[in-house]
């Protein structure tokens, strides 16, 4: 699975004027299922993020995780992180998992985090979005496993 996280002060998705998913400090989650992946992989992945130290402790030292600070979760498929670029113009995403198993993996996944103990809240699957962030940091961070 390969994930983009962005650590954030807020963030919202929208689809058709409605918002649908929301999340106060904590994390923007950006997911997308491989072409391979796994239910294995897709807990990995959400323990490690869970556990990821990039929120500030009292010395303003990024060394506090998602579960230390109580933060939340917004969780939204993004298949365009499988993009190819090594050749042409256009992107290629033959690497990406294909649509139903990715949704599968992509709710597993924020199930996962939940298990764990984290508010999450997602965006649709398939759907387009439209996700508003305060990027705070900024911090960003690729994840792939």
């Amino acid at each position: 699975m390969r994930t983009l996280i962005q650590r954030v002060s807020q963030a919202a998705v929208h689809v058709d004027d409605e918002q649908i998913g929301q999340t106060g400090p904590g994390l923007l989650i950006l997911v997308c299922a491989m072409e391979g992946d796994s239910d294995a992989n897709a807990d990995a992945l959400a323990a490690k993020i869970a556990k990821l130290r990039i929120f500030k402790d009292d010395a303003g030292k990024m060394n506090r995780s998602l579960l230390d600070t109580g933060g939340g979760a917004l969780v939204v498929s993004q298949f365009t992180l499988a993009a190819d670029t090594s050749r042409g113009n256009r992107p290629g995403f033959s690497t990406a998992a294909i649509p139903a198993e990715g949704e599968r993996l992509y709710d597993h996944f924020a199930d996962a985090l939940r298990q764990l103990g984290i508010s999450t809240e997602q965006g649709r699957f398939g759907a387009d979005m439209k996700v508003s962030l305060v990027n705070d940091g900024p911090v960003t961070i690729w994840m792939d496993i």
